[in-house]
């Protein structure tokens, strides 16, 4: 019962923090020159008149508080509104790109946990000097190389260069890009975890017994580490979910970085709401779904 009140409790927060984003991002938007009668006018042709009656029909006019109260109001209901310049259903939009976006941050995802579990259980298998610097290499390419560089080298030479993908559409290239990335930032701290459980009395023992390395690094070793790795695959699938932005801008993959953009420039609230919204959402059930699990395998996480 007390580890239910703690998820629940973490939900909670993690709820209020989803509303103070979403808010946030209302009054963002509301900050910004313009809306998106403004830019149906300037795609148009309106006039003053006409825009002045459209902008009360779509009651931009009234106070950002009330907006917001109706917009939140009607999501808690499950409608996220119409869209400002296309008028067509914001939950069909947001349902059309959200697939998109979760093939990529899942690719990247498994990728990225596959050579950082890879590198680092050879490492601590070997114990060679070369796994290590491999595993230092991922490390600082995910430190040094923004997502948004590589990208652009990948294009010009796999793409422009070698012709070997289209530069639009493809899931493979910000698949691996954002793989290196996220396996660069798992790979450092738990190598250096399993160095750790490397040296304790009963990883000793099994070497004593002639295990195999490899077996050892595995079956003893690693379970050791589970609590580092769930944390660090908590936080990048979460980084993930959020920075789809960059690739599919970069390679023309209609998720929901597009749509948010798009939206952006179009001053389109609702779509800017609830692209924010699932980002946000995600992002609270990913930490929820990592804290529950902590809490689950590990006692000592229970206060």
């Amino acid at each position: 019962m007390h580890k239910l009140w703690l998820l629940a409790s973490t939900a909670g927060k993690g709820l209020l923090q989803c509303v103070l984003i979403v808010a946030l991002t209302f009054l963002f938007c509301r900050t910004i020159p313009g809306d998106a009668v403004d830019v149906l006018g300037l795609e148009g042709g309106l006039t003053a008149e006409q825009a002045a009656a459209i902008r009360q029909a779509l009651k931009l006019d009234d106070p950002w508080l009330v907006q917001f109260g109706d917009w939140l109001s009607a999501a808690s209901r499950g409608d996220l509104g119409q869209s400002l310049r296309f008028g067509r259903s914001v939950s069909d939009m947001l349902l059309n790109a959200i697939p998109v976006t979760l093939q990529l941050a899942g690719w990247a995802f498994v990728l990225g946990l596959f050579l950082a579990l890879g590198l680092s259980l050879w490492a601590a298998a070997r114990q060679s000097a070369f796994a290590d610097s491999l595993v230092e290499g991922l490390n600082a390419w995910s430190i040094a190389m923004p997502t948004f560089c590589a990208g652009v080298i990948f294009i010009l030479l796999f793409c422009i260069e070698l012709h070997w993908l289209p530069v639009i559409g493809s899931f493979i290239l910000p698949a691996v890009i954002m793989g290196l990335d996220s396996g660069g930032t798992i790979v450092k701290p738990l190598r250096e975890e399993l160095k750790e459980s490397a040296a304790l009395p009963y990883v000793r023992t099994a070497k004593a017994k002639g295990l195999a390395p490899l077996r050892i690094a595995v079956f003893h070793i690693l379970p050791n580490a589970a609590g580092i790795l769930l944390s660090l695959s908590g936080l990048v699938a979460g980084s993930l979910v959020a920075g789809t932005l960059t690739m599919e801008i970069l390679f023309g993959l209609p998720g929901i970085g597009s749509l948010a953009l798009n939206a952006i420039q179009g001053r389109d609230t609702p779509v800017v709401l609830a692209a924010v919204s699932f980002i946000a959402v995600s992002l609270v059930l990913i930490n929820t779904a990592v804290d529950a699990l902590h809490k689950l395998f590990d006692p000592r996480m229970t206060p």
